[in-house]
């Protein structure tokens, strides 16, 4: 655990003991809009259709515009790019927020959800991306790398798990307002801090080039990797199904949000501790023990019909979920050029989020009208489908990190 430790203070070292702090208050609200958007149409509207279009729309919105966000990035650099987007998402934001408490008709609220998630500054994949740039120059060791990576999904995983709280919470207490009113503060305020942080300069954007000259392809081997990303998104949001229909039916729907935060926690322990794995399991093996666990310990879902039950299962499943996104995560920060990296880690996030909405959408009828167990019978084939991958890809290294390939004479171009 000490060399651990060590590599953990090495990474927190790379950035300076504010950045991460930033990062997570910055992350949060992407985590508190998405279920808190659904809860204040619910409350004010009284129509749960309208905040399901809403809510869907906001995801919609992020998967669509995610890979723009990281694209802008590249090329113009995080610092204006992040300043933009956190400033517009706080105005999003607030524009949903009154427009719900206006009670206007569903098509406007969805547009307003489709603002507030097209808007995402997408702090998570940049600051992975801005870690492991700065990680690189330092000229750092692939198991830095490895940590950075664990470091930052584990910041995802506790901002998932925290922020529907707090909106539940707040939605308890007072009103969904409120939790969708302290995140457009907080993504203004830490938005704009992890956007003048000294590190946004770590990856200035390129030279400008000639048009004749191609930017780096990605490779064709990564779309394996964000189709394991989509799948471990769906299998996500079908979990989330069966748990909000079985603890319904259990009489406990009041303690569905708990159950999410199990898994979470389990998952960000499990994330921390990738940290402690031997350099000499490489990433492929990694990626396939992560695929088959997730696999594996789904399947008691199948089977669970109490919440003892529910939570054990839930929470043991948890392991399986940080080590897969850190795998992948790292898989695709070696397999693309490095002037591509924040676009190729905002598309795996949109990934994750657009098989995540997909499934939710699709197994919450099947739960509805088939029971809980269908729902998690398909997160266990979304979890099947994303082992068969990881057993078939060989997703392979980028060939050269220190320049870009010399373009062909314009002549020669295709």
């Amino acid at each position: 655990m000490g060399s651990t430790g060590r590599t953990y203070k090495d990474v927190i070292g790379l950035t300076g003991p504010l950045l991460p702090v930033v990062s997570f208050l910055g992350r949060l609200p992407t985590a508190t809009i998405q279920f808190g958007s659904v809860l204040l149409v619910a409350r004010t509207s009284g129509s749960p259709a309208a905040a399901g279009l809403t809510g869907g729309a906001l995801a919609l919105g992020q998967v669509a515009c995610g890979p723009l966000v990281g694209r802008l990035a590249d090329r113009h650099g995080q610092r204006t790019v992040v300043l933009a987007f956190s400033l517009t998402n706080a105005l999003a934001i607030t524009a949903l927020t009154c427009g719900a408490l206006a009670q206007p008709p569903a098509p406007w609220l969805a547009l307003l959800g489709a603002a507030a998630g097209a808007t995402v500054p997408l702090i998570g994949p940049l600051g992975r991306a801005r870690l492991v740039a700065l990680a690189r120059r330092a000229g750092a060791s692939d198991t830095t790398i490895g940590t950075a990576l664990s470091f930052e999904s584990t910041l995802d995983e506790i901002s998932f798990v925290l922020g529907p709280a707090l909106v539940g919470l707040a939605a308890v207490l007072a009103h969904p307002a409120f939790a969708m009113a302290a995140a457009a503060v907080l993504v203004a305020v830490c938005g704009t801090g992890f956007a003048l942080h000294p590190t946004a300069e770590v990856a200035p954007p390129p030279r400008p080039t000639p048009v004749s000259t191609p930017r780096p392809r990605t490779p064709r081997s990564v779309h394996s990797l964000r189709a394991a990303l989509a799948l471990q998104g769906a299998m996500f949001g079908a979990c989330q199904s069966g748990i909000v229909a079985l603890t319904e039916r259990l009489d406990h729907s009041d303690q569905a949000g708990l159950v999410y935060a199990a898994m979470g926690v389990m998952s960000a322990v499990a994330g921390l501790s990738m940290a402690a794995v031997p350099a000499r399991v490489a990433l492929a093996t990694r990626w396939r023990l992560a695929t088959a666990a997730a696999l594996v310990l789904s399947l008691p879902l199948l089977w669970t019909h109490s919440m003892v039950g529910l939570y054990a299962v839930v929470t043991v499943l948890g392991v399986a979920y940080a080590p897969h996104l850190i795998t992948v995560f790292g898989l695709t920060e070696r397999a693309v050029p490095p002037t591509r990296l924040a676009e190729a880690m905002a598309v795996a996030t949109s990934a994750i989020v657009g098989g995540q909405a997909l499934a939710v959408a699709v197994t919450g009828r099947l739960a509805e009208s088939h029971g809980p167990a269908a729902a998690f019978a398909a997160a266990s084939l979304a979890a099947a489908l994303a082992c068969a991958i990881a057993l078939i890809a060989r997703p392979k290294p980028y060939t050269d990190r220190t320049t870009e390939p010399t373009p062909r004479p314009a002549a020669a171009a295709p």
